[in-house]
């Protein structure tokens, strides 16, 4: 984790959304704020000011991280805020409290505990927010969200997007999300090291996902029907074959919907129908059984357990490990130790015999 600290000036808070485009660092940074101005300046690519407006010593907290095309954060704060905002142009944001935030205000609109609230760049609003306040946040850059519905998604946003601020999802969508955004956080803080391409492009593909899925952004998109059953099964062999290809990387879901020219939704159902679980957690499954299998041959190929989860496209080891733990009931040491000593018995037998 990267404990920052940014400029005291304050004229930082009130600088042209122009200039305030956040910077991609790859890494999760987490401040600690014993001001509401300086609470205000801590959040890259916003343009706000905040207002205290119940009496003590006020404390903020923010974790964030600025990917190529996205900002995720999650912000505390103690006190009643008033806040204006503004995000850069051609960006949305989206605002999650989580179930634990008191009440909240958009636009002096009420944000209910099933919904969640958006803004797009260019445009100034007003939060209201009670003391003990925490809401996820998420911009997107315009041109991500656009690609990514039409490559993906394979809809069309609706434009111009509706001039709402408060948009109902239900409030199991609205938990899953913040359990989402609130475990990338927590997994991207864990690691010293800026998150490597793949992982950035699933990460963010992952995010998007989830809005698209609780319907958060409008779309149109033309009904289509789904694949007969020899398809669905030629779909699952051929995303099968293609990670099995690129096994060095995290291969995405939105990178095989590309590859194999369907939606999102149609590479779910195919995945559902045929194997009974979804795309994701299929990939994650061959890639751990290949990791198995090289770990049960590595004594033999003098390869540690980092070689081969690097060749697995695992970049991250603690989360490497927790995944195959869970999967095979054992630590991957565990199984490279196991294949060592079964070979040094074999090689004990022949040196007898």
């Amino acid at each position: 984790m990267t404990i920052g600290t940014l400029s005291s000036n304050p004229a930082s808070a009130v600088s042209t959304s122009s200039t305030l485009v956040p910077q991609p660092s790859f890494c999760v940074q987490t401040r600690v704020a014993h001001d509401a101005d300086e609470q205000a300046r801590n959040l890259h690519g916003w343009h706000q000011t905040y207002d205290q407006l119940t009496a003590g010593s006020f404390v903020g907290g923010l974790t964030e991280l600025c990917l190529d095309h996205m900002q995720v954060f999650v912000e505390t704060t103690s006190h009643t805020l008033r806040q204006t905002c503004e995000v850069q142009k051609d960006a949305y944001w989206f605002g999650i409290p989580t179930c634990r935030a008191g009440s909240g205000r958009i636009d002096a609109q009420i944000i209910g505990g099933d919904a969640l609230a958006f803004r797009p760049g260019g445009v100034e609003f007003e939060l209201l927010t009670s003391a003990g306040y925490e809401i996820f946040g998420v911009v997107v850059k315009g041109e991500m969200l656009r690609r990514y519905a039409a490559d993906v998604e394979r809809v069309s946003l609706v434009e111009p997007l509706p001039d709402t601020e408060v948009v109902t999802i239900g409030m199991a969508r609205k938990e899953r999300m913040c359990a989402l955004l609130r475990e990338l956080l927590a997994h991207g803080a864990a690691s010293a090291a800026p998150l490597p391409s793949a992982a950035r492009e699933n990460l963010q593909a992952s995010v998007l996902a989830e809005l698209f899925d609780a319907g958060a952004l409008p779309a149109s998109c033309e009904p289509t029907a789904m694949p007969a059953r020899a398809r669905r099964q030629s779909i699952v062999s051929d995303a099968r074959d293609y990670v099995l290809a690129n096994r060095d990387r995290a291969v995405g879901v939105p990178e095989l919907c590309e590859r194999l020219h369907v939606s999102r939704r149609t590479l779910q159902y195919c995945f559902q129908d045929v194997l009974g679980m979804a795309p994701a957690t299929y990939v994650r499954a061959i890639r751990l059984n290949g990791a198995r299998r090289d770990l049960c041959n590595a004594s033999r190929d003098c390869r540690s357990v980092q070689d081969v989860a690097a060749a697995w496209g695992f970049w991250h080891m603690s989360q490497f490990a927790t995944d195959y733990r869970k999967l095979f009931g054992m630590r991957p040491s565990d199984t490279l130790k196991a294949a060592i000593g079964v070979k040094s018995v074999a090689s004990s037998r022949s040196s007898a015999h």
